[in-house]
């Protein structure tokens, strides 16, 4: 019956509206035997405007893609999760070479994209574009990269202020984000906060709304689409050139803290791919087992190497 009156009105399917991963997130974490996680929340935003037009403003790249490491096992597209890719320290990459970033060591969906197109989640080369064409004044010298800390007080006292303080060596003038797995989703939104409390515009890129929105940030490009393609699908340069300009016309045009723009591309003709994520009417008993197992192998690699890094 509800399937004929969607029908008859041009109703959307309900499960084809954005993914809630705090939600599932919570489900899983329960499911296998761990304290469900809490994520950053806040009322008050912090928002700066612009001080001069994008045409003539330094723009920087924060992105949570990790540099590949030949010696830390499988990064490549479609990888299962790998802690030992992952890095607990802000890091920076000059702007004017190609890096070869990658996200094996995140929770992106693997089922439904399969990482083969860096420029999905690290659009620099798009940013060169956009610089070329005068859209912008130019790229900042330097990316930087933020760590996925679940930690949110490392996060807030460490990492944020890292980043702002090469930020202000790089004189950017705003800041484009793009995360990728849903706690990356929170880092970008606390660094976000932090940068417009410390003077600079931002925009995040990403496709996990409710955790951005939850956080609260000044500007947010929402792509409903699965994780790790924030910035554009992959192989499309028209549909990633189009991702970044709405990005900076959020930049330019928010009229207020919390402004979140929808892109108007679609992953799929079909929303059905929305049901798989971490969805445990999806997961059979002995695949939750599995992953039980496999999440405690990996967080006590991920424990290892935190602790050389302190």
């Amino acid at each position: 019956m509800a399937a004929e009156i969607d029908q008859a009105l041009g109703f959307a399917p309900d499960y084809d509206s954005p993914i809630p991963y705090m939600l599932r997130t919570r489900e899983y974490y329960r499911a296998i035997g761990y304290e469900p996680y809490r994520w950053a929340h806040y009322v008050e935003v912090p928002f700066q405007p612009l001080r001069r037009p994008l045409a003539e403003s330094r723009v920087a790249l924060i992105t949570t893609a990790a540099p590949y490491q030949p010696d830390k096992g499988d990064q490549g597209p479609g990888a299962p999760y790998n802690a030992a890719a992952k890095f607990y320290r802000v890091y920076s990459g000059d702007t004017a070479q190609d890096h070869d970033l990658r996200i094996s060591h995140i929770a992106y969906d693997r089922k439904h994209t399969t990482a083969e197109d860096p420029n999905t989640w690290f659009p620099l080369p798009a940013l060169r574009r956009m610089a070329a064409a005068g859209r912008i004044g130019e790229v900042a010298l330097r990316f930087h990269g933020a760590p996925t800390n679940r930690s949110h007080r490392h996060t807030l006292a460490v990492d944020c202020p890292e980043i702002l303080a090469r930020l202000r060596e790089d004189a950017a003038d705003v800041a484009v984000l793009v995360p990728n797995c849903p706690v990356c989703h929170q880092t970008c939104s606390l660094v976000a906060r932090h940068l417009e409390a410390n003077g600079i515009p931002t925009v995040v890129m990403g496709c996990a709304k409710d955790i951005v929105e939850h956080c609260g940030v000044p500007r947010f490009l929402f792509s409903d689409f699965p994780l790790g393609n924030g910035a554009g699908r992959p192989h499309d340069r028209e549909s990633q050139d189009l991702t970044l300009e709405l990005a900076l016309r959020v930049l330019e045009a928010a009229p207020a803290p919390r402004t979140t723009v929808q892109s108007p591309l679609r992953w799929a003709t079909d929303g059905r791919w929305k049901l798989d994520y971490l969805n445990l009417e999806q997961i059979p008993p002995q695949e939750l087992q599995r992953l039980r197992e496999e999440f405690s192998r990996q967080k006590e690699i991920a424990r290892r190497l935190r602790e050389q890094a302190a």
